[in-house]
């Protein structure tokens, strides 16, 4: 099985997905729906609601800039200015247009898990 941790006050038992090392999607879905304590029956309950809150997510970054789940972490917008680059292919220096991205603040809570976890190889 998996480890259990303390998120935002909650116990959450967290294993890897199909034992590659890399926590999906699909994996996020089967600890939903394998957490009696979600009050998810089924994968295609937890799947609904792993994608309302991906959603929410996203609008919420996009009308506010920001979301903010206390002891989890912050998702803002970040802006990056027009800069300079190269093609790799040709070596050639090309504009760079200026853009904007997601930038995710881990929260203490997880930065404390994070801190016990064992590194990617």
């Amino acid at each position: 099985m998996g480890k259990t941790y303390t998120v935002c006050g909650h116990a959450h038992r967290l294993t890897l997905a199909g034992g590659t090392g890399v926590m999906n999607k699909e994996g996020l879905v089967e600890q939903l729906a394998s957490n009696k304590a979600s009050g998810l029956a089924s994968k295609a309950a937890a799947t609904r609601a792993l994608n309302a809150v991906l959603a929410a997510l996203a609008t919420g970054i996009k009308k506010d800039g920001e979301v903010q789940l206390i002891g989890f972490g912050t998702f803002t917008i970040k802006s990056r200015p027009a800069r300079k680059g190269r093609h790799p292919g040709t070596g050639e220096v090309i504009k760079i247009k200026a853009s904007k991205t997601v930038n995710f603040k881990c929260g203490s809570a997880l930065k404390a898990i994070a801190g016990k976890a064992r590194p990617r190889k």
